[in-house]
């Protein structure tokens, strides 16, 4: 019997759930036309793909390695479609996009325009995702490019330098230090409650590992997952936070408040899976993006 796609999907979805009935509901197949397909498969193939023995469904030595060729050979037929839809002049195309939080909230709208404004017929899907989730799904072929920082990055992915991003406390016009240029020492920061973004945000740690640094531990008035939040926040109350300073440049009412030492520097990378399908729409995305970065002479 020829071997065709589905029972490659429907062997990565019993293997994924564990369980032919949940497998056979996610792919909305009857159970046991799902375990006849399999059997077909492991007869193709000569070799004993799954162990049903146990109450859950595992794959045994052979089917983990054989998964790993399934999964990597549905990859790349996907990027193969996808190549055959590209249009080499961006009259037509799509760009799966991943940017870490505090990008989305400065990044996306210029990078978007200029996208929009040259290539009107690419369609965009952004997903605001944690460094690691961004990595993640780039291997797993669920995004075409991500906007993150500077490595160590996962094996496989291949990140070009964007910029410099500067971190500093950033105020509102109700806190006393709004619109003083005057460094505030960091140790000082005791005395200023402070809304910071939560721990599962890369910035959270970067800020936290400055303050241990320094032997300092501000009180945290607010924790949220939203920079919206926070620049909202810091604008109706007396609490300071610290965002990027091309946050702080985009909203009126807030004011950076310059640390001493200062937050130490990060950088933007542009980040994709080495061995991907570069798709002509990611490609005019990516050379837009550095034109962008070299225009602000970042």
């Amino acid at each position: 019997m020829a071997l065709e796609l589905r029972h490659l999907r429907y062997l990565l979805a019993v293997a994924e759930h564990g369980s032919f009935t949940r497998a056979a509901e996610d792919l909305r197949i009857a159970q046991p036309t799902l375990s006849q397909q399999i059997k077909q498969l492991e007869r193709t193939v000569g070799v004993q793909l799954l162990d049903r023995t146990g109450r859950a469904v595992r794959l045994t030595d052979a089917g983990h390695a054989y998964v790993h060729y399934a999964r990597r050979a549905l990859q790349e037929l996907a990027a193969a479609d996808r190549a055959v839809l590209d249009v080499q002049d961006l009259s037509r195309g799509a760009l799966r996009l991943a940017m870490t939080p505090t990008f989305t909230a400065y990044l996306i709208g210029p990078l978007v325009a200029q996208l929009h404004t040259r290539h009107p017929g690419i369609t965009l899907n952004v997903r605001e995702l944690t460094q690691d989730r961004i990595e993640s799904a780039l291997l797993a072929d669920e995004l075409d490019l991500g906007i993150a920082f500077h490595g160590p990055h996962l094996p496989g992915i291949a990140g070009t330098d964007l910029f410099t991003e500067t971190l500093s406390l950033v105020v509102g016009p109700l806190h006393p230090r709004a619109g003083s240029t005057r460094p505030l020492p960091v140790t000082d920061l005791g005395a200023h409650p402070l809304a910071l973004l939560s721990g599962d945000f890369a910035t959270r740690g970067h800020i936290d590992a400055h303050f241990a640094r320094h032997h300092t531990t501000p009180p945290i008035a607010v924790e949220a997952n939203s920079i919206n939040a926070l620049t909202e926040i810091v604008r109706r109350t007396p609490l300071a936070t610290v965002l990027p300073d091309a946050i702080a440049r985009d909203h009126p009412h807030l004011h950076p408040a310059p640390l001493t030492p200062a937050l130490p520097a990060r950088t933007a990378a542009l980040l994709r899976r080495e061995t991907a399908y570069q798709s002509a729409a990611a490609q005019a995305f990516t050379r837009l993006t550095l034109d962008w970065v070299q225009a602000l002479g970042t």
